[in-house]
């Protein structure tokens, strides 16, 4: 026990003396903490009433100051072990996870833990400094000044490698560099828990050896770093602390990486002098040499036996008494019963929810702004239909002959307000949602902050290019120059254009891209349809079970709303040219009696389209909690969602 009690006293000196040199001593201080799990299990559904089992009754503990890796061969489970133990997949798991003797609570443990999944997703538009303040910002609040959080900022990067960088664009870094830059930015509020899914993939063998270094290093400090890798060479193959090796679903070893070897010979696997013992292990779990994979199993106890009982046991590890303990260590800077003080009063956010939103918006204008292809692709394409509409409707909105073709201008203003807004969305959304998860997960900030600064973000641009649009083809069209007129076509417009790119973000939030650019075009077929049925063959002639249909679709409302705005209120006749013998919508309410809109009302039109733009940003924001929630709610939806992706999806979800 003496043994046991003078490395741990080691440790928590070894973590004193790092963050009294640098920056870190200004980072709010973190416990040590081991994870143990027993009996877990993971099925996911199959088909539309099948399971598939993932995990079978696996344990095994995992403990601070180390760097363990779990290796597997493909399909073995490892990613899906360590996404249950994050807590980033819990609901369809079962079995014990416990943090420091006691049992986890996720909501706790998600705020001293840290994810760093496999693809570094990372702000595109944003140097590497920019993303560590932002970051910094986010997650120490008004804990510390600006100075402080600079300093914090500047010492991680030195530590990481990424000073020289530092300036660079996000989008231009090379891949080990990326990796790094994930890791630093979850480094920022000194975690003491940090999870990576294969965070060597896609580095070549200096790149990996540095991150394992790196990861090795804050392992040393105190942490608890745990990493999914596949298939690691015989140098990073010897840098890990502890080895968990999961075959079928199972643990098939557990314990220092240099036990393997004598581990298989006692199981009757004899590895050759020239194999790497972590390819070789991972074959003999594949079954490349017979079927060892129920001995090993049972050799460790499915996981339950820490360490394998046939080697003689190496110098004791430095334990961590449970939490039902007072203090940890005599020394040491946080007590087991603060551990969960400490998530307690930190649970709401380390910053305002007014603070984040300010964040957020700032990043979300800078990386607008800096996105300069997008926005000559949005000016360009606007500029192109102000063109086309311009030379098809011309000089039309007085014209007492054309009156039919310039219903059709206004019914081309509805479709240029579905389509543009709706299609960008459609498009990058599903990827942006993947970095939301991430922050999200990882407790950057809440949802509500993402959701109004998303919200506010986005209006700037939309507003003042479609009134841009509108303001040029409203002139070259001739349409009425009555103030009042243009108030309420832009109105109408401009709403349309918001709830459209609301249903799209509703749309993306839970579907991949191809799904959502197959869906948010088909399903505006219809609505187009159901605003224009019955015009013209009187609303008697319209059947009853489609009426209600009809004002289903909000652009229903757009096309009544534009149609009175051009051509209700009383407005005067308009022009007949002379070669024209007789103009039968010469009189405006000539055209509102054939379309059957004679009773529509302009104030309705906008009541019923600010309470679609209303349901669909309801509906974005329900889809998209649900999307990031580790548990789902929502059975008969769950059913749903199931059915359209085993039958009905055309791809994957990015």
């Amino acid at each position: 026990m003496a043994a046991e009690t003078v490395s741990l006293d080691a440790l928590q000196a070894r973590r004193k003396s790092v963050r009294t040199m640098g920056a870190l001593a200004y980072l709010p201080d973190r416990p040590l903490i081991d994870i143990e799990f027993s009996d877990l299990s993971y099925t996911i559904p199959s088909g539309i009433r099948g399971k598939k089992i993932i995990l079978r009754s696996v344990s095994g503990l995992f403990r601070a100051a180390q760097l363990t890796a779990i290796l597997g061969p493909s399909g073995a489970g490892k990613s899906t072990l360590l996404n249950v133990l994050a807590g980033y997949k819990s609901a369809e798991a079962s079995g014990g996870i416990s943090i420091n003797g006691r049992p986890r609570d996720l909501r706790q443990f998600r705020k001293l833990s840290r994810y760093i999944m496999q693809e570094d997703l990372l702000q595109p538009h944003l140097s590497v400094r920019e993303a560590m303040t932002i970051s910094a910002n986010l997650k120490l609040g008004h804990s510390l000044s600006a100075e402080r959080k600079r300093q914090v900022v500047e010492h991680i990067l030195d530590n990481l490698r990424l000073l020289g960088a530092s300036d660079t664009c996000t989008s231009r870094l090379s891949g080990g560099e990326r990796k790094r830059l994930s890791i630093a930015l979850e480094l920022v509020n000194n975690p003491p828990v940090i999870f990576l899914d294969e965070p060597t993939t896609g580095l070549d063998d200096l790149s990996s050896s540095q991150c394992i270094s790196l990861l090795k290093s804050l392992a040393e400090e105190g942490r608890t770093v745990v990493c999914s890798v596949h298939t690691p060479s015989a140098r990073l193959f010897a840098m890990f602390d502890h080895v968990y090796i999961v075959a079928a679903g199972q643990c098939v070893f557990q314990g220092p990486g240099g036990r393997i070897v004598p581990f298989l010979a006692s199981v009757g696997v004899d590895c050759p002098l020239h194999y790497n013992p972590a390819d070789f292990v991972i074959e003999v779990s594949s079954g490349e040499y017979g079927d060892h994979t129920e001995k090993m199993v049972a050799a460790v106890d499915n996981g339950r036996c820490y360490s394998w009982k046939g080697i003689a046991p190496s110098p004791p590890e430095p334990e961590l008494p449970s939490c039902s303990a007072d203090i940890v260590s005599e020394g040491s800077e946080t007590s087991c019963s603060e551990l969960m003080d400490i998530s307690n009063k930190t649970y709401n956010f380390d910053s305002s929810t007014w603070m984040q939103f300010r964040i957020l918006v700032y990043r979300m204008m800078l990386q607008t702004w800096r996105n300069s292809s997008y926005l000559i692709m949005k000016v360009v394409l606007y500029l192109f239909i102000t063109f086309m509409v311009t030379i098809m409707f011309w000089r039309m909105g007085n014209d007492g002959s054309k009156t039919l073709f310039n219903f059709g201008f206004i019914y081309t203003c509805i479709i240029v307000f579905l389509y543009i807004p709706m299609l960008p969305v459609l498009l990058n959304f599903p990827v942006e949602v993947q970095l939301l998860k991430r922050e999200y997960f990882n407790r950057w900030y809440s949802l509500n902050a993402y959701f109004f600064a998303l919200t506010l973000s986005r209006l700037p641009l939309e507003l003042f290019l479609g009134t841009t649009y509108l303001a040029c083809v409203y002139i070259t069209t001739g349409q009425p120059l009555e103030i009042s007129r243009y108030a309420q076509f832009l109105t109408i417009c401009l709403l349309t254009g918001v709830s459209s790119e609301s249903l799209g973000y509703a749309i993306s939030s839970t579907l991949g891209i191809v799904n959502s650019i197959f869906l948010g075009p088909t399903l505006a077929v219809p609505l187009m349809l159901l605003a224009a049925y019955g015009l013209g063959g009187g609303s008697a002639t319209i059947p009853m079970y489609i009426k209600p249909f009809m004002y289903m679709s909000y652009l229903r409302y757009s096309l009544e709303g534009l149609t009175i705005a051009m051509y209700g209120n009383d407005r005067a006749p308009m022009a007949c040219p002379p070669q024209e013998a007789y103009c039968h919508f010469r009189h405006p309410k000539t055209l509102l009696v054939e379309t059957s809109m004679e009773k529509a009302n302009f104030w309705v039109s906008l009541v019923g389209l600010v309470g679609f733009y209303v349901v669909f940003r309801t509906l974005f924001y329900v889809l998209l909690r649900r999307r990031l929630s580790s548990r789902k709610s929502f059975p008969a939806l769950n059913m749903v969602g199931q059915f359209v992706k085993t039958y009905l999806t055309l791809a994957p979800r990015v």
